[in-house]
């Protein structure tokens, strides 16, 4: 088993940086505003960010990270997942909870109670459709469902998906845990059909390829998303801060246009319920499992 000293400090500074970025959800409060402050937390804490913070309201599950321009601020009835990921030399912390502007207590802890039943099963030998299983099982008792196509994943140093999913139903996987693996758990419960759609672009990016590019304005961003993110996703307000709008423009637009890079796209339920989200990052062990995204 590697060295789990990254491991542990991502966790931890993931776990801080969530419950800051879920203190500062408030109606009247700009998404942009805090997204930003999250993203600085991180830093100030001596991570990076494993991704963008993410901040997706309502029927959104997933992927919605502030643009530049971005002018959302939260309101009465918003339903909010904050999702927070930090690396510490390429080791993850992945975390997210549900702040209800409304009243959905429900739906919010319909995913939170799944996550907790399914960690008590996680250990060395649980087979990944029994953690489905649990997960589906907690939330259909609430009279709602899972989100089918999102699940938990397994993680590497510099992969955030690196294998496996982690189901939220049972999907018959019979594939077992073993001692030292590093798993995401991410029930999503939803008030909708419990299916999530491609939707709108996300300006999350990712490299993909090792394609390269004759111009040099696009060599230049490429070298330095490259060195800064590696597999990582990123997005273009984080480019912004170090390289001017022209070149950054110009640049996503060719690295995308030649398959270097991918964006990702928003994920709202297919029927525009509102989802919950609850998230921790585990280290799986012989006879249970360790909380890494925790906040001591």
């Amino acid at each position: 088993m590697e060295d789990m000293k990254d491991w542990v400090k991502a966790g931890r500074i993931s776990a801080q940086a969530l419950d800051y970025g879920c203190s500062l959800v408030k109606e009247g409060v700009s998404l942009l505003g805090i997204t930003e402050k999250v993203e600085e937390k991180i830093e100030k804490l001596g991570g990076k960010c494993a991704f963008p913070a993410q901040f997706s309201v309502n029927e959104i599950a997933a992927h919605y990270t502030a643009s530049p321009e971005d002018k959302t601020v939260f309101k009465t009835g918003d339903l909010v997942k904050v999702d927070i990921g930090v690396h510490v030399n390429g080791a993850i912390g992945d975390n997210a909870r549900t702040i209800d502007l409304g009243n959905n207590k429900k739906i919010v802890d319909a995913s939170l109670e799944a996550l907790n039943e399914a960690i008590k099963i996680v250990k060395e030998g649980t087979k990944l459709r029994e953690i489905g299983k649990v997960i589906e099982k907690a939330v259909v008792s609430q009279k709602l469902k899972p989100i089918k196509n999102l699940s938990g994943h397994l993680i590497e140093r510099y992969t955030e998906h690196a294998g496996f999913n982690v189901p939220n139903f049972d999907n018959k996987d019979e594939t077992e845990l073993e001692e030292g693996m590093i798993i995401a758990v991410e029930p999503f419960a939803t008030n909708g059909i419990g299916m999530i759609l491609d939707g709108k672009k996300a300006g999350i990016y990712a490299v993909i390829s090792e394609g390269t590019v004759r111009d040099q304005i696009t060599r230049e961003v490429l070298t330095f998303i490259r060195e800064e993110y590696q597999t990582l996703p990123f997005c273009k307000r984080q480019l912004l801060k170090y390289i001017p709008e022209f070149k950054v423009n110009f640049a996503l637009r060719n690295l995308t246009k030649y398959d270097v890079i991918r964006e990702y796209n928003h994920l709202p339920e297919k029927e525009k319920g509102l989802v919950s989200q609850a998230e921790h990052t585990v280290l799986v062990e012989k006879n249970g499992c360790k909380i890494l995204t925790n906040a001591e």
